[in-house]
């Protein structure tokens, strides 16, 4: 399954620490670029900082021009503006989606996700999907918007391209036993756990209630990983918000918490075996 927006949020995060490297290079501070270029003051530390959705070639080529940037990077930094620019499907849903988090999901060769209560986006039936949003504010348009931007989502897992990513994920219990919908559709949504937890490219892992409280971490957290040494990225969710961690040391920190929380919990095959067995007994 082929995506035209493949790479574009990791590309457009590139190419703007690059611009920022070649402009530091020629001892000109933002204002300095922005004055020569006579663009508005913040023009160009808004590029560097990332908040910009679609780069304008013209812009990229100015910026290149004034920083003198030679051949072989000026050629790099124009592929990684044309690759910015695909029209990404989630740029449809504004209402959806307020941050690049759909982007470097999509983007991301690794994804880690905790989820303490509920199940993760990636992971969930249609069925479950409306139950939960059905619980929140929102309206009946933005619920049947989120259905399909959350369908759109899981395509991820079945590309056959070479791209999709390796994903890991941990649940707990209590993700499972809440009385949501019919209990067919609750069978439903813990058969498609069991044939998922198969894949290849999935490890999922759940920690009992019997093995005691949650170790490592509580917060619903989403680790991305990236190809060509991009680093690390994190995403926590909230009721409100998915909130941005990109220091190094708090990235790393959840990477550490994640992975006591995968130590603690079922192994993946133990995990199959408890899916397969909490489905028969819902029958």
């Amino acid at each position: 399954m082929a995506d035209d927006a493949y790479g574009a949020t990791i590309a457009k995060r590139r190419l703007s620490r690059l611009l920022g490297e070649a402009r530091a290079r020629t001892g000109y501070t933002a204002n300095n670029a922005c004055d020569i270029l006579n663009w508005g003051r913040g023009k160009v530390g808004r590029f560097e900082a990332n908040q910009w959705k679609r780069p304008e070639m013209s812009d990229i080529r100015d910026m290149v021009r004034i920083y003198e940037v030679e051949d072989g990077l000026r050629d790099e930094i124009e592929d990684l503006a044309i690759k910015a620019r695909a029209r990404a499907w989630w740029r449809d849903v504004p209402e959806i989606f307020d941050s690049e988090f759909p982007g470097y999901e999509n983007d991301a060769t690794t994804i880690r996700v905790f989820m303490p209560l509920v199940l993760p986006g990636l992971l969930q039936i249609p069925a479950y999907t409306e139950a939960l949003l059905r619980g929140g504010p929102r309206p009946p348009l933005w619920i049947r918007k989120g259905l399909e931007a959350r369908r759109r989502r899981q395509e991820i897992l079945d590309r056959t391209d070479g791209t999709a990513p390796m994903f890991r994920a941990v649940i707990t219990e209590a993700s499972l036993l809440y009385r949501w919908g019919a209990r067919e559709d609750r069978r439903e949504q813990i058969e498609h756990l069991a044939d998922l937890s198969q894949r290849r490219n999935v490890d999922l892992r759940i920690q009992r209630f019997e093995d005691g409280p949650p170790v490592g971490m509580v917060s619903m957290v989403n680790i991305f990983g990236f190809r060509d040494d991009e680093p690390d990225l994190v995403f926590v969710e909230t009721d409100y918000a998915i909130e941005e961690v990109s220091k190094p040391d708090a990235v790393q920190g959840y990477v550490e918490s994640f992975e006591r929380a995968s130590d603690a919990a079922l192994e993946p095959v133990d995990t199959t075996g408890y899916l397969e067995r909490l489905a028969k007994r819902m029958e």
